[in-house]
């Protein structure tokens, strides 16, 4: 049985005070709730103290970005062995930002993926499709293309431990979300495609998210589809109480 994951993305906010405080709170709230593995992911310079407020709490902790090498002179990265010293568990790859502003590519996508599982870290790799490409009909092409070469290489134990997150790039941020059947038809088809290239007992462990506008008002209907197995959230994260009302709706 898949356990749904809800995952809260950060991004450039929280301060490392800021960020302490929340996890403080966030370790109370979440006492007692089971059935869901939540999952935070601040900026780099609030890992190591988030690391130890959620000591000895089941809140897992991951990171935004990575490099694929150990270490070297690449000035103002961050390694896998510096993620997994820190106590990460999880790393995000191929978020739509990191695409758009940072030139980020499905090949590198897919040399990170292989690195963090090196080094014992659980890759999120993100999905999805434009406006533009949703309009014209391609978002089955283009999510397709991304997952094909985003997983190309891995072994199938590797991909049953990973976690894909379908993000419509037109509804992150916005207030627009998509509509239950239609995440679902998209994720159906990711899940179908890890089916195809790994078999279908990788693809019935593989967990695959929704991220995009997710609140916890439109949480549940998003949950109860077959085929989405939580969610990446973005702006409802960044209060306790916005992010335990999509963590309990995910129950």
């Amino acid at each position: 049985m898949r356990i749904p994951l809800i995952a809260g993305n950060w991004k450039m906010h929280k301060t490392v005070a800021e960020a302490e405080a929340f996890c403080t709170q966030l370790k109370e709230a979440v006492a007692g709730v089971s059935g869901v593995e939540v999952l935070v992911c601040p900026a780099f310079i609030a890992l190591a103290p988030v690391a130890k407020v959620l000591k000895d709490s089941d809140i897992k902790l991951g990171a935004q970005n990575m490099y694929w090498e150990e270490k070297g002179a690449f000035t103002g990265e961050i390694s896998p062995v510096m993620l997994k010293e820190i106590g990460c568990h999880y790393v995000i790859l191929g978020h739509s930002e990191r695409r758009q502003f940072f030139g980020e590519t499905d090949d590198g996508v897919n040399k990170k993926a292989k690195v963090a599982f090196e080094h014992g870290l659980v890759p999120i790799i993100c999905v999805g499709e434009h406006l533009e490409q949703r309009e014209a009909g391609e978002t089955n092409n283009v999510v397709a293309g991304q997952v094909r070469a985003a997983l190309e290489g891995l072994a199938q134990e590797q991909v049953q431990k990973l976690v894909i997150a379908y993000e419509p790039i037109w509804a992150i941020g916005t207030g627009k979300t998509a509509s239950d059947e239609d995440a679902q038809e998209v994720i159906g088809l990711i899940r179908n495609l890890v089916a195809e290239m790994f078999g279908s007992d990788a693809a019935q462990m593989t967990r695959i998210q929704y991220g995009g506008s997710v609140k916890p008002g439109n949480t549940a209907g998003l949950m109860a589809q077959p085929d989405i197995d939580g969610a990446l959230v973005g702006g409802a994260s960044l209060e306790v109480e916005s992010f335990m009302g999509i963590v309990k709706a995910a129950k």
